[in-house]
């Protein structure tokens, strides 16, 4: 018997599909995460987008094209949204939410309806299957802050975070040579009085390179920032979410700092960490945006310093704040998301080029690998699951070409 665990939208989706697919493996069945045939389909959806939306529904209809007999499975934010959507589509058997999605692994056979209950406690998962280098590890759940474009808060539920000591069990018998904590809003974690910063001093026993999923910029004080220094394993990595350079936009998405505040914040990071990579995500077109505040979106980018900037045209978004206010022309969005990836492509660049002739480490992966600072690095003759020290020595595509300098054990990590 084959199963498949199809998957849209973000990494923590991801981990959680990874979750199930474990869980049916240990019951015996044949995986995977590719679309096929199977005898069992399972779709963890994705509402972060009416688009999204759109493509989980039209993942039913894929799955049945490949066994139009097989029993399709359903969860995720799309149906917890619409669930209606999916019951009336011929051969999906149940419809679930976003939680307690290991529920699905005892609903093989069931019919119906199971909605979400209000979880108020983080849900355990089976530890996810892992290919690869890298293991993602979900240590939260949930978002309290209701960004007026954001329908998320609504469909995942209020925050709440995993157990410090169950972390840390996963982390030490994943293997991987880099863990990467995820999360809704890892930010908000907490586990009794430790915060973010207390798991990381937590992990630092774990011979292996942590990366931080996304954060907000409230969280990064000095305190912060030398609590990831003391640990010395976490990665020089901030992926900082920004999503708009004008204070006056920020308010209205009812993001929680200003453009003085998030600059204050990229600061701090490099002043202790000076090679740190901050990368970021920014919405332009949000429709009180002006021309003006546009251009602070602009000049943003080359303030920041930024690594690298996904720039994502707003789209409204039925049932949150923002998709009351009228939109802007869907030109004014195209013009202004190509300016400023111009600009975002030409900061990446001037990132990289500081690091010409510079020494890194690199955990490698089929095709290159990162250093500590999200450079993507390739080298003739890497080994994959290897952590090497490399020189930089040339710019190519994404990122750069390295020299393998020396082969290192994981437990010999010095990020540089």
């Amino acid at each position: 018997m084959k199963a498949c665990v199809f998957t849209l939208g973000c990494k923590v989706n991801e981990v959680e599909s990874q979750s199930l697919l474990r869980g049916l493996a240990d019951m015996g069945y044949e995986v995977t995460d590719s679309l096929g045939y199977a005898d069992v389909y399972i779709l963890n959806s994705c509402a972060v987008t009416a688009e999204a939306e759109r493509k989980s529904r039209q993942a039913v209809a894929r799955m049945r094209k490949f066994n139009p007999q097989a029993p399709v499975l359903v969860c995720g934010c799309a149906s917890r949204n619409h669930p209606q959507d999916f019951l009336g589509k011929e051969g999906v058997t149940v419809v679930t939410g976003t939680e307690r999605k290991q529920r699905l692994l005892s609903l093989l056979g069931a019919r119906g309806l199971y909605p979400d209950a209000g979880e108020r406690e983080f849900c355990e998962m089976p530890p996810p299957q892992r290919s690869g280098t890298r293991a993602f590890l979900r240590i939260q759940d949930g978002c309290n802050n209701f960004c007026s474009y954001c329908i998320i808060p609504y469909l995942r539920g209020r925050t709440r975070s995993r157990a410090a000591e169950k972390i840390r069990e996963e982390a030490l018998a994943s293997g991987a040579g880099e863990i990467v904590l995820t999360g809704i809003d890892i930010s908000s974690y907490r586990d009794g009085g430790r915060d973010l910063g207390d798991l990381l001093t937590l992990l630092s026993s774990v011979p292996a390179r942590i990366r931080l999923g996304s954060l907000e910029a409230g969280i990064v004080s000095e305190a912060f920032l030398e609590k990831m220094k003391a640990a010395g394993n976490c990665a020089q990595h901030f992926h900082l979410s920004l999503q708009s350079g004008s204070s006056a936009v920020l308010r209205k998405m009812n993001r929680h700092y200003t453009r003085e505040e998030y600059l204050a914040c990229c600061e701090r990071i490099y002043r202790v960490f000076p090679d740190a990579a901050i990368t970021t995500d920014v919405i332009v077109g949000f429709p009180t945006e002006t021309e003006a505040d546009f251009l602070q979106s602009l000049s943003i980018v080359r303030e920041a310093g930024f690594a690298h900037v996904h720039v994502f045209p707003y789209s409204p978004r039925e049932g949150t704040a923002a998709a009351r206010l009228p939109d802007l022309p869907a030109e004014v969005k195209r013009s202004r998301a190509a300016r400023l990836m111009q600009a975002a492509a030409e900061a990446e660049r001037g990132y990289l080029t500081r690091f010409l002739g510079r020494e890194a480490e690199v955990l490698f992966e089929e095709e290159g690998g990162y250093t500590s600072n999200y450079i993507r690095a390739y080298a003739a003759g890497a080994r994959e699951g290897a952590f090497c020290r490399v020189r930089l020595t040339a710019l190519q595509n994404d990122g750069m070409k390295a020299e393998i300098l020396e082969e290192l054990s994981y437990g010999n990590l010095h990020l540089l």
